[in-house]
């Protein structure tokens, strides 16, 4: 099978799980409407993705690892919604659709950015595709990813330094919380649902190449914010720069930028050839996420 096409079924098996996810009737309809609107949204769905094929890269198989797919997805949607909040980036944009505030209002939006995060907690927990241990493990996988020293903390520094003069390290910091730690909790996932117990090595491999990918993702996705069009990416372009924040580009312009994507793409490629059985996908998703256009 090729790349696409595993790409394909990878994606085909976690949207089918989204698509029942928050469908049920109740008092409180319009929060789990506002819940599924973000959710189900589309986007490239890289985390769950990771998350089946670093469980499939280990065991052979991609469904143990079904259900914390599902709980990264719903984690990062949640991360967006706030990201998009008034308080945060105040965009009006997402994935080509109304952010989620927009369309339902920012207390709603809100509350539905926190359900989602509960929601995610809930189904590595209760998983009955991989054991009650391997559960507790994938909760505080998920919760490091997240919290003061991921996505959190690193959203804190992004928007502390709004307007000043960052160096190389601050900006390197800030994104490897911000972006390549939830990257590193969903390759993590899928090894902690594996069946088959991943050694030291294979789990240090799999935290190498997340971090890698995440730089390469950011420095990327900050270029597009330059050289694409809202229509491209489906949100709007130059928004960074309207909030005063440091980016890759601003630090060390679009050519230099270039070859940064090249080279931590290299070393994501790297860090987890030989590492598993087969890293074939793994380096083709690298690759395909270095040259992307939206």
């Amino acid at each position: 099978m090729d790349y696409q096409a595993e790409y394909q079924a990878a994606l085909t098996l976690v949207e089918g799980e989204l698509a029942g996810c928050f469908a049920e009737d109740g008092p409180q309809r319009e929060l789990l409407e506002a819940m599924r609107y973000s959710l189900l949204a589309g986007g490239k769905r890289v985390r769950p993705v990771l998350a089946l094929k670093f469980c499939e890269a280990l065991c052979g198989e991609m469904e143990p690892a079904l259900d914390y797919a599902c709980a990264v997805e719903m984690l990062h949607t949640y991360s967006l919604i706030h990201d998009d909040l008034p308080c945060m980036d105040d965009d009006d944009l997402r994935r080509g659709k109304p952010t989620c505030h927009v369309k339902y209002g920012e207390w709603l939006a809100l509350l539905a950015g926190d359900a989602l995060q509960a929601a995610a907690f809930e189904r590595l927990a209760s998983s009955g595709r991989t054991s009650p241990a391997a559960n507790g493990r994938a909760c505080a996988v998920l919760a490091r990813a997240a919290g003061a020293a991921g996505m959190c903390g690193g959203q804190y520094l992004d928007l502390l330094d709004e307007g000043k003069r960052v160096d190389e390290e601050q900006i390197t910091r800030i994104h490897r919380w911000k972006t390549s730690a939830l990257l590193e909790g969903a390759c993590l996932l899928g090894l902690t649902a594996s069946t088959v117990e991943p050694t030291r090595s294979q789990w240090a491999a799999a935290e190498r190449y997340a971090r890698e990918l995440g730089l390469a993702f950011q420095i990327r996705d900050d270029m597009l914010d330059v050289t694409s069009t809202a229509e491209e990416l489906g949100k709007p372009i130059g928004s960074d720069a309207d909030n005063g924040k440091a980016t890759f580009v601003s630090l060390y312009g679009l050519e230099a930028c270039g070859r940064l994507v090249e080279e931590h793409t290299r070393l994501a490629q790297e860090s987890v050839a030989g590492a598993f059985r087969n890293s074939d996908f793994l380096s083709g998703l690298a690759r395909s996420l270095a040259e992307r256009t939206h």
